[in-house]
């Protein structure tokens, strides 16, 4: 039986993105998300009009009329949702936590796959895969991706996404849409030097040339911008180290500003370079915008 509180919880999100879904993606996903080819439907009398390069010449000779292949796109999709939930994603600034947000998100990216007759897959991760659904058509389905996402507890608190992508590739035999939720903090791409390690950059280059890989950044706004507000003890999620630092001074603040810009341009160019896709969403700002936007751009560069 599921606590009163949780189904509550679960059902004002279904509410809030199958909204979404209806009013702002109606048809958006359909066309950004292509099937995986086409498929033979049936042959029938030629017609005024029809390309006549798909004339089914032996049909045609057998009958003594002209006949034409009818193709359909081969429609039905996979989509894989990959969450973070390293203890990162507990941290949250505004009205609501990363994790929070990363629920939202996989109930609305859910919701669009099922709308359109796709099925949905879950893998949970931290520094290890901690949970896979394997994927699945059905709303009582997703509303179960939306209640692991939103109340997993998982047993680390440190993040690899090699693992998770590696999983993937080994419970995967064929291409997906794969979504890979992450605030991308404490791991390779979080290095002194900025600069992702080889060996995650190999693995996430092969998951995107099997699938179709799309990266989505949660952000809080503090974790960019310092709040002025005196001596603040911060603390390391992952790894728990503290540290003590005066956020009334313009040095400090302006060095820990400059230090996540240059992160967050490292991960950008890091996807650009490996041609992925990504999109970025903070706790204080509508991820519906975003999501929009994403859209708009991926009709444009299929023109």
């Amino acid at each position: 039986m599921i606590p009163k509180d949780l189904f509550k919880k679960i059902k004002q999100i279904e509410i809030t993105t199958s909204r979404l879904v209806t009013d702002v993606f109606a048809g958006q996903y359909h066309s950004v998300f292509k099937g995986q080819g086409i498929e033979f439907d049936e042959v029938r009398e030629y017609q005024m009009g029809d390309d006549i390069r798909s004339i089914d010449w032996n049909v045609t000779a057998r009958t003594g009329k002209p006949h034409v292949k009818k193709f359909i796109e081969e429609r039905e999709l996979t989509v894989m949702i990959l969450v973070d939930v390293s203890a990162s994603a507990m941290f949250g600034s505004t009205h609501e936590i990363k994790s929070q947000l990363a629920a939202e998100m996989s109930a609305l990216l859910a919701l669009s796959a099922i709308r359109n007759n796709d099925k949905v897959g879950l893998i949970i991760f931290t520094d290890e895969v901690e949970k896979f659904i394997p994927p699945r058509k059905g709303r009582g389905h997703v509303l179960r991706l939306i209640r692991e996402v939103l109340y997993f507890v998982p047993q680390g608190k440190h993040t690899n996404i090699t693992n998770a992508l590696e999983f993937l590739s080994r419970v995967t035999s064929r291409k997906t849409i794969s979504f890979l939720i992450s605030d991308f903090l404490g791991h390779n791409l979080d290095r002194p030097d900025g600069d992702p390690d080889e060996t995650f950059k190999k693995v996430l280059s092969i998951a995107n040339q099997r699938h179709d890989l799309i990266a989505i950044t949660m952000n809080d706004p503090n974790e960019q911008r310092l709040p002025k507000s005196g001596i603040l003890l911060l603390e390391d999620a992952e790894t728990g180290e503290l540290v003590y630092v005066d956020s009334n001074s313009s040095t400090v603040r302006d060095r820990y500003e400059k230090n996540n810009a240059r992160r967050i341009a490292k991960r950008e160019q890091l996807f650009r370079s490996l041609g992925i896709d990504h999109m970025d969403v903070s706790t204080d700002s509508s991820y519906a915008d975003e999501v929009v936007k994403f859209f708009r751009q991926r009709i444009r560069k299929q023109r």
